[in-house]
């Protein structure tokens, strides 16, 4: 693999993707031993800790503004029901269903961002949005 390769947005994104489906299952599992709500709150401050630990070695310094971290925190607002959310799911159904319907958020993202941000829509993007639906009405059974 080239090294440009191990610093692309692909790689990371490869890198997420693998580690959120790992977090999917060992969550369920977890939640086989403890409640849901523990187990998402021990999940979500393990992840905390892991992304301030990040944010303390990185070499860049540290940029904000109060206008930043107010969207930040409402993102945070957003993150937070997800996982709630999610958990809640998990106790209650089928761990294919809740993480393959969960983890459609992009298609919400898509639409999102071009109604919002002026994000081109391709009819590729747009297509994309449409086979999720379509994901979503199938797992619905």
């Amino acid at each position: 693999m080239p090294s440009g390769m191990l610093n692309s947005p692909l790689a990371f994104g490869l890198l997420a993707m693998v580690a959120w489906g790992v977090w999917s299952v060992v969550a369920e599992v977890a939640t086989d031993h403890v409640s849901p709500e523990v187990a998402m709150v021990v999940s979500y401050a393990t992840g905390a800790a892991i992304a301030f630990g990040y944010v303390l070695t990185r070499p860049a310094s540290v940029e904000f503004s109060t206008r930043g971290l107010g969207l930040a925190a409402l993102a945070g607002a957003f993150a937070g029901v997800g996982a709630v959310a999610f958990y809640v799911g998990l106790d209650r159904g089928s761990t294919g269903v809740v993480t393959t319907v969960s983890a459609l958020y992009f298609a919400v993202a898509a639409v999102l961002a071009i109604v919002f941000l002026n994000d081109s829509a391709s009819l590729r993007t747009l297509a994309g949005v449409a086979t999720a639906g379509v994901a979503v009405w199938l797992l619905a059974g």
